[in-house]
């Protein structure tokens, strides 16, 4: 697995990942950053999990990416190079692909996946106020 477009410097662009950190968020907000990452550049979405009851997705981001992360309403897991590998099993008991690593090579971009989620709360909170 590659990174993209990272904008962490202990981690060069093109740099294989020796593990992923894990971004947690509520799946309705993740599925709107996933449709707005999608929208971009083709590398923008990497690999993404979800949970069998389908409340929350995982994007898989670089390592060391929990060191920073400070997004309100998801968390990030460090795993200090051995979370995830990319087998064809999801990594995680009770979870499976939303976007397998066969047709999402690259881990998500962090800085891309902050601005994804801001934008999905935005039209989530617009939508909800609609109602």
């Amino acid at each position: 697995m590659e990174t993209s477009r990272i904008s962490d410097p202990r981690t060069p662009p093109g740099a294989p990942a020796a593990g992923c950190d894990v971004v947690t968020v509520p799946a309705r907000q993740g599925l709107e950053a996933v449709d707005i990452l999608r929208r971009g550049p083709a590398d923008a979405v990497g690999p993404v999990l979800h949970d069998d009851g389908g409340d929350t997705l995982g994007f898989l981001v670089p390592p060391g990416t929990a060191a920073a992360w400070d997004v309100p309403g998801s968390t990030c897991t460090r795993t200090d190079g051995r979370g995830p590998d990319l087998a064809p099993e999801p990594p995680v008991d009770g979870s499976d692909w939303l976007l397998p690593p066969g047709e999402a090579d690259l881990a998500t971009d962090p800085a891309v996946l902050r601005e994804a989620l801001g934008e999905a709360a935005r039209m989530i909170r617009a939508a909800d106020s609609c109602r």
